[in-house]
Parts: C-alpha cells; sequence; structure tokens
C-alpha cells in the first residue's frame, strides 16, 4: 500500500509557523511529508529541514515528496522524544520552527497488516516503530486484569474497561493467547452489553486507541517532546502542535499553559520571589480546528487541534 497521508490544518499550520527563506525547521513528525512540504517550499533554497519519524514507511515517503530538496533535508529514523539528542548529533544548538503532528497516518491505519484497525483482522501489533519490542498482542496476552483495565480507561476513556479486561482475561485463561484484532473485537462486543453498542462509535475504538497509546508510549513521549522542543527554539522561533484525542491536548495545553506563565508565587507577598519568566507567548487562544471545508474532505480531521507558539 501506498503510504497516503492528507496533512490536517495544512494552511493554518503554515501560518502560524510562518516559515522564511533560510530558517532551520523540524517536523518532529513528518509522515508523507504533507506538511514539511510546504515548509520546505518556504525556507528552500537556503534552509534546512530535520524530518524525524519512527516508522521507516512513512520516511521513504517523505524522500519521494520533499525530492527537490533532499541535499537540505536531513531525515531521521527516531521517537520525537528523543529531540535534544537528535540536534545536539546533528551539531544544531537551536531551531526556527518546530512542529508536531501526533495524529496516526491514514496509511498506519489502513494497513491491515500493522493491525492499528478493528475493521479488517490482522494479528495484534500497532508498533509504530516495527522494530520495537512491545505489541498489542504482549499486553493483552501479559497484563494483569486491574493494568489492562487502567490502560483502556486512563487511555481510551472506556466505560466498560473493566468489564472488557475481565472478558479479555476470561478468553485468554479458557481458550489460549488472543492473536488477532478479529478476536479481540469480538471479545469487547462480547463485553459490552447491546444497548450500549447501538449508539456512537464502534465499541472497539476506544479499546484500540488505549492499546495503540500504551504499545507505543505516546503520551509520555509527547510531553517530552513538547518540553525538548519549547527548549530547542530560537528567541522567535515558533512551535505548532497538533492533537487528535484529549488526552494528547491535555498534555500540550498544560506543558504550554506553564511556559506561558510568569510569576508563581503565592498570593499575597509584597514582590516576586520566584524570579519565573513567561518562556513563551501563546499564537492561540483556544485551539484551531478544522473548517467544514476541510472537513468533507477529509472526516479524520474532525477532532484536530492545532496550539501554537512563539519563544521569547
Amino acid at each position: 500500500m501506498r503510504f497516503a497521508h492528507k496533512p490536517v490544518l495544512l494552511r493554518e499550520t503554515i501560518a502560524l509557523l510562518n516559515p522564511q527563506p533560510g530558517e532551520i525547521f523540524v517536523d518532529c513528525t513528518v509522515g508523507g511529508g504533507g506538511h514539511s512540504r510546504e515548509i520546505a517550499a518556504r525556507i528552500m533554497p537556503t534552509g534546512r529541514l530535520i524530518a524525524i519519524d519512527r516508522d521507516e514507511a512513512a520516511l521513504q515517503a517523505a524522500r519521494e515528496n520533499l525530492k527537490p530538496w533532499l541535499e537540505r533535508i536531513v531525515f531521521v529514523k527516531r521517537n520525537f522524544a528523543e529531540l535534544k539528542a537528535i540536534l545536539a548529533e546533528l551539531e544544531v544548538p537551536l531551531v526556527d520552527g518546530i512542529l508536531l503532528d501526533v495524529g496516526v497516518s491514514s496509511y498506519q491505519l489502513d494497513e491491515k497488516e500493522r493491525g492499528f484497525s478493528y475493521h479488517a483482522d490482522a494479528r495484534l501489533d500497532m508498533r509504530m516503530d516495527k522494530k520495537s519490542k512491545v505489541t498489542a498482542r504482549d499486553l493483552v496476552n501479559n497484563l494483569p486484569e486491574a493494568e489492562l483495565a487502567r490502560i483502556l480507561r486512563d487511555f481510551g476513556d472506556e466505560l466498560w474497561a473493566q468489564r472488557i479486561a475481565r472478558f479479555i482475561v476470561a478468553r485468554r485463561e479458557s481458550e489460549g493467547p488472543i492473536e488477532t484484532t478479529g478476536q479481540l473485537v469480538e471479545i469487547i462486543k462480547a463485553a459490552i452489553p447491546t444497548r450500549a453498542r447501538r449508539r456512537g462509535p464502534h465499541p472497539a475504538r476506544r479499546t484500540f486507541q488505549a492499546l495503540r497509546i500504551a504499545v507505543n508510549d505516546e503520551l509520555g513521549a509527547l510531553e517530552q517532546a513538547v518540553h525538548a522542543a519549547l527548549d530547542s527554539l530560537r528567541p522567535g522561533g515558533r512551535l505548532a502542535v497538533i492533537t487528535f484525542h484529549s488526552l494528547e491536548d491535555r498534555i500540550v495545553k498544560k506543558v504550554l499553559a506553564n511556559a506561558a506563565a510568569g510569576c508563581v508565587c503565592p498570593p499575597g507577598l509584597p514582590q516576586c520571589a520566584c524570579g519565573k519568566k513567561p518562556q513563551i507567548k501563546m499564537l492561540t487562544g483556544k485551539p484551531v480546528r478544522a473548517e467544514a471545508a476541510e472537513l468533507a474532505e477529509n472526516p479524520r480531521a474532525r477532532s484536530a487541534k492545532l496550539r501554537a507558539a512563539v519563544k521569547f
């Protein structure tokens, strides 16, 4: 399958990042290169782009999509949580702009063999990086019931987390390991009462989301990456982060709000004792959402939220 990833909130993202000729930009989740193509077109021929992704298929697609500027682009197959180490190894102390688009690509969701989708029967996998050791199969078959329930509740907001976890454990104890996405979907459907499955999204959506997040440590990596991005921007540098569910957005909102805050001394002190100064200025009040025209072309953009800031 060809790697296809339609960039979400493209116009709004580029406007907020405002890339200029000669600048250095980092796309921490290059995917197929949709956002990066627009960035490269504005910073080249003298600019530099660092394109990071932990999915080799994404990097291959990005190389193809960014062909006109390959000599000015460095492709890095790493987790974006390692941003500071990557820049240090490249001897790039500070950069002008950083993009984090943390959504799963259409290619990853739709490629049956990756095991992300509850619509196709495949081996339980869900790894962004195929060289990672832990798969969704490992979690489903090895974690205690309480830990499975916690993951489904905390990472998927699943109301039936405890019951689904109980059914998973009962199934693996009675019939052996759960090997495929199809088997897991059937267990979830059996666990959730019929009346609760009549409305809303697919009953397996929240469980699959939760397992994917746990397999790839997405939330921990995101928080680390946002902190690293703020430290890696030069004064006047811009950061844009696109998230796709409330857990991600909550992390980004908290980190950025803390960085934008000044004094944190208790009320009533005659003068500031902490000395904390704002690190950034927010460029977005409320998160930017996709407009109707984009949603008509790309329904997956409906949950996207864009937040951006500029470094002092």
